[in-house]
């Protein structure tokens, strides 16, 4: 799926976000605390993905948009002949 700026800007700030879930979860693997860590990990690992694959309503204008582009101009691209 290709993703323009804003969606990088996006995912980057959950990264921020997400960056010290996981290494606090990573300090409770440490101490041996197995569920607390795997549990935040999980937690951190989980918030990425939402924001990665969650198709939420201000995506769906910007998806229907790309699909009828991609619809009604068809483009030739030389690597496609080979």
């Amino acid at each position: 799926m290709a993703g323009g700026i804003l969606d990088t800007i996006g995912l980057l700030t959950v990264v921020v976000f997400a960056v010290p879930v996981a290494l606090f979860g990573a300090e409770h693997l440490l101490r041996g605390e197995f569920v607390a860590g795997v549990g935040f990990l999980g937690i951190a690992a989980g918030m990425i993905a939402i924001e990665r694959y969650l198709v939420t309503p201000t995506d769906v204008p910007a998806i229907a948009a790309e699909k009828t582009v991609g619809a009604v101009a068809k483009t030739d691209d030389p690597d496609e002949d080979e």
